[in-house]
């Protein structure tokens, strides 16, 4: 059973509203959903000890010390942050998480020059344009923009992992390498319970469009969209019944037909 709260700076009881955030504990079998301003991250519990996976905004860290609290957690109890890959919007509090809690920032290598320099990344679409093209994305990225998303510092000194490792952080996920978003995007599978988390190699909701459902992220964000829906094979791969992305509320039906979803859809 899954239950959702409002996370607000104050007062803690006010509705959900745009750029707001939401904590939904167990979307999985002991993995807790953070969603703010359009993103989502996650916190893993394993043995009444944490991995965080993508960090969202600066603005986000606040809520994360809220939400840790509220599934009956310290900030002591992370071991690890791991990074599907280093844009901006799953970046933005990670530099914080390390010098504050003392704790190791995982990505795949390919991801080291963009966390340096966050906003340095490739795209095959003039990103200033979808707005025009697609309006429902105009409140998205406004959420983002207060959230921080223009404020997100660098960050060095990352550990890095290869495909197909199994992380000794709390959950031991394995690594499924799907790059084309990024070109060292990483997946984490949690195979003993069924769940992939899957970062933006896979979403249910574009940002830059407004559109929901499986889908690749549109070419504002994304480097390669042809490698990107090659990847999908990868994910499809994992067999997971768990498929929790980067942006979009969780699919609950099976990797396989969110990948022939997202296959349909093509790019964008």
């Amino acid at each position: 059973m899954t239950s959702a709260s409002t996370i607000l700076p104050a007062p803690m009881h006010r509705a959900v509203r745009p750029g707001g955030a939401t904590l939904t504990r167990n979307v999985a079998p002991g993995v807790h959903r953070l969603e703010h301003a359009y993103v989502n991250c996650y916190l893993i519990e394993d043995a009444g000890e944490l991995t965080l996976v993508d960090t969202a905004f600066p603005a986000t860290w606040s809520l994360l010390l809220q939400a840790i609290q509220q599934i009956g957690r310290t900030p002591s109890d992370v071991r690890a942050v791991v990074l599907t890959h280093a844009h901006f919007d799953h970046l933005g509090a990670a530099r914080r998480a390390g010098e504050e809690w003392g704790v190791p920032i995982w990505a795949h290598p390919n991801e080291e020059y963009i966390a340096r320099h966050p906003y340095r990344y490739e795209h095959e679409s003039p990103r200033i344009l979808y707005p025009v093209k697609h309006p429902a994305s105009i409140p998205v990225l406004t959420a983002m923009a207060k959230a921080g998303a223009l404020s997100v510092k660098g960050l060095a000194n990352l550990q890095f992992f290869e495909a197909d490792d199994v992380l000794a952080v709390p959950g031991r996920p394995t690594v499924i390498f799907c790059p084309g978003h990024t070109y060292g995007h990483s997946a984490l599978h949690l195979a003993d319970r069924s769940t992939l988390l899957c970062g933006d190699a896979l979403v249910t909701f574009d940002p830059y469009t407004g559109r929901s459902g499986p889908q690749i992220v549109s070419g504002a964000a994304t480097a390669d969209s042809a490698q990107a829906l090659e990847s999908l094979d990868a994910l499809a791969e994992t067999e997971a019944r768990i498929v929790l992305p980067g942006h979009g509320t969780p699919w609950k039906t099976g990797i396989r037909g969110a990948v022939a979803e997202a296959r349909q859809r093509g790019r964008s």
